[in-house]
């Protein structure tokens, strides 16, 4: 059994890259000067020109080096990591910094001493009159 690595699919990347940045193939053509049956048959290439390559990484928004070593396994991690990263901050922060039941008993003293208020002043109208 062989364990030489496959090499890496750079129209593959390029397809999935593109995907990923919600570009069309006609807008990739647009911005690098060929027609998107080019587009296609690069994306169906294993290997490619540098200088394309170059045009491409530029048109994309990325580099050459993000083209050439993407995978999809590399960017669930980074979304993973970034959600991890994000649930652990103050955006998802549901740790309560009291203790509810304290809030309980502290609302129901008040009710008590408003009513006890409320039954002094009526004794006190009914001495009154």
């Amino acid at each position: 059994m062989s364990t030489a690595t496959k090499p890496k699919h750079i129209g593959r990347n390029i397809s999935r890259i593109r995907e990923l940045r919600g570009i069309k193939q006609e807008m990739l053509a647009d911005a690098i000067g060929v027609s998107q049956q080019s587009v296609s048959n690069i994306e169906a290439s294993e290997t490619i020109d540098k200088d394309k390559l170059i045009e491409i990484a530029k048109a994309l928004g990325v580099t050459v080096e993000a083209i050439e070593n993407f995978s999809d396994e590399g960017v669930i991690n980074y979304f993973n990591t970034f959600n991890e990263a994000v649930s652990h901050s103050f955006v998802n922060n549901t740790a309560c910094t009291f203790n509810p039941l304290d809030k309980v008993v502290e609302l129901y003293e008040r009710l008590v001493q408003a009513e006890k208020e409320k039954v002094e002043y009526l004794e006190k109208l009914l001495k009154e009159k």
